[in-house]
């Protein structure tokens, strides 16, 4: 495993395009079909890797918390399935399934919307206001497995709230860690590896 933090990508910089099929058979999701809602969190997440499975209820209860809210949640993975059948779409949508995620869960098989955004681990979040410019990139909170602190989604919560009130950004943005995104074979981007460590 290698442990990898987020690119933080610049604040103010606009949504990338997707267009992406539903692990769920839903059909695909569009970044136009955010549209309608003030702000949009695009998470890049697996079923294998530890720190997703860390995190996976408190996903579901963020979704369930913040439903009523004017918020679009949508889930991504790009992790080369033939590698990692855990990460396969049949295998995405039982994971999906198991923990009750409702959100829309795509599928990049190109890998090509990952680097779009400069995802670089498994959990990378990604936090858009209403003009859908990066408002929030980081972490859930401080918790990681082993450390033994509470999964709360201390910090991306705030930054929800914050967006959701027209607030500014954290001022505080602390990256994401997690296992790297796995790759296909000649396809890993030049961003990826600058901070990478050894796990």
């Amino acid at each position: 495993m290698v442990l990898t933090p987020s690119t933080m990508a610049a604040l103010g910089s606009a949504a990338p395009d997707f267009d992406l099929p539903d692990v769920l058979g839903r059909g695909r999701y569009r970044l136009a079909d955010t549209r309608d809602v003030q702000a949009l969190l695009v998470m890049f997440i697996c079923r294998h890797c530890p720190y997703v499975q860390h995190i996976k209820e408190e996903l579901a209860r963020l979704e369930k918390d913040y439903r009523a809210k004017s918020l679009a949640i949508v889930a991504i993975s790009s992790n080369d399935a033939v590698k990692y059948p855990d990460d396969s779409p049949k295998s995405l949508a039982a994971f999906a399934a198991e923990c009750g995620y409702e959100f829309p869960f795509l599928y990049d098989e190109s890998q090509s919307v990952a680097k779009s955004y400069t995802a670089a681990c498994t959990p990378d979040f990604f936090l858009y206001d209403g003009s859908r410019r990066l408002f929030y990139r980081g972490q859930l909170d401080d918790s990681r497995p082993g450390n033994g602190k509470p999964v709360t989604g201390s910090d991306l919560r705030a930054a929800i709230d914050a967006v959701l009130a027209h607030g500014a950004p954290p001022a505080t943005q602390r990256p994401s860690v997690g296992c790297n995104i796995k790759w296909r074979p000649g396809q890993e981007p030049s961003y990826f590896g600058s901070g990478a460590t050894k796990a």
